[in-house]
């Protein structure tokens, strides 16, 4: 059996390190890595593909919800949940019946926890297994998304570098089928996503959708002419242009005061 590709993500140098004490006991795991921040972990996950991660819940950048909802649904590993006193987490992963380790922890729980995430991989080997961890946890991130505030980095990938890329940047926004293409400068990058989810990830004060295939930044708007039957030609600074169609005519005076 081959070993066990493993990640640590823990701002705390002192848990990260009793966790790799306790993990060098175990010899089907290889630990390939650790992180110290939500930014660093989500890169990893992406670039290490680990097989199992212990992931910190509260982490500078970003904390361990944000992490794998970054990393996406398909590119969740099997997970530990590592947290400080929370009852409320607590309540949800039990509630979603998944693996956690509250600090402090002792060396029978740590080892029992273990022990479960390896049955969770030995499942997820077989057959036919749909990845019910997987869903879990998909569940778990959409039920404690925060209802306020909205994204300010997203996770992309170009040539063989992973990056966290900060929205405002962003000068547009373009459909292609369940991927939603992000147009920076001169530069463009691939978004497993569809237009509408990511519109509404999107700050509406900085973001509009003027069509069914584009969403601008309003920032980057120079020119706006009406035309014909009810449309709008808008420019951007860039002098790339688009159409701003009747059934989104509504949004005009957010265009024409730029907020």
């Amino acid at each position: 059996m081959e070993k066990i590709k493993t990640l640590i993500a823990d701002d705390e140098p002192l848990a990260r390190s009793r966790i790799r004490e306790l993990l060098a006991q175990d010899e089907e795991i290889s630990l390939i890595g650790e992180c110290a921040d939500g930014d660093d972990a989500a890169i990893e996950i992406f670039r290490l593909k680990p097989d199992l991660v212990f992931l910190d819940v509260q982490m500078p950048e970003r904390d361990g919800f944000e992490v794998l909802s970054a990393v996406g649904a398909e590119n969740i590993p099997v997970v530990i949940f590592v947290t400080a006193f929370d009852r409320y987490a607590l309540q949800a992963f039990e509630v979603y019946a998944l693996d956690y380790l509250l600090k402090p922890f002792d060396d029978a729980r740590f080892f029992n926890t273990l022990e479960r995430a390896k049955k969770h991989l030995r499942k997820a080997e077989q057959p036919g297994s749909n990845g019910e961890q997987r869903d879990l946890i998909s569940a778990l991130i959409e039920r404690v998304r925060p209802t306020e505030g909205f994204l300010e980095k997203v996770l992309v990938k170009s040539r063989d570098r992973l990056t966290f890329l900060r929205t405002g940047e962003i000068d547009w926004v373009s459909s292609e089928g369940n991927y939603v293409c992000l147009h920076v400068r001169k530069s463009s990058y691939l978004l497993r996503e569809t237009i509408s989810n990511f519109e509404n990830q999107l700050d509406p004060g900085t973001f509009l959708r003027i069509n069914r295939s584009t969403i601008i930044n309003i920032d980057r708007v120079r020119e706006l002419h009406q035309m014909f039957h009810g449309d709008y030609r808008v420019i951007l600074d860039d002098d790339v242009e688009f159409t701003l169609s009747r059934r989104f005519r509504d949004r005009l005076p957010r265009i024409a005061t730029g907020s």
